[in-house]
């Protein structure tokens, strides 16, 4: 089983290493001890409470999809031309990008502060591992 520190917990759950430190001392993540004495968390530990805090904001009027990867953020950038358009969107810790016409990017309204859903559906996805 994968075990990580509190520095490594706090970084995958998007809070600061003394919430975690309160969540072990609360019991809402269970710690142990490596063989040096410094608490570590199993990694499946981690995933079940990222899981359980994942909450991704909807926007009014959606629709239903297939797609089960939906990022919700704010448009940071829009670079357009007389054909394409690149748009960024920063949601949560995750930058995705998309390249779309620059029709679509008119007709969305998307601008720098604009809430937006990036909707992934992909028959290939790459996995990496350290």
């Amino acid at each position: 089983m994968t075990q990580m520190r509190v520095r490594d917990a706090a970084t995958f759950l998007g809070v600061s290493e003394d919430t975690v430190r309160r969540w072990i001392e609360k019991g809402t993540l269970a710690a142990g001890s490596d063989d040096a004495g410094r608490k570590v968390l199993e990694g499946t530990e981690v995933a079940r409470l990222a899981r359980e805090l994942a909450v991704s904001p909807e926007l009014h009027g959606a629709t239903a999809s297939s797609a089960r990867n939906r990022f919700v953020g704010l448009v940071t950038s829009v670079v357009m031309d007389t054909v394409m358009a690149q748009v960024e969107l920063q949601c949560g810790p995750f930058r995705v990008v998309s390249l779309m016409s620059s029709e679509a990017a008119r007709e969305l309204g998307l601008e720098p502060g604009t809430v937006a859903t990036a909707v992934v559906k992909a028959t290939q996805v790459v996995v990496e591992t350290p």
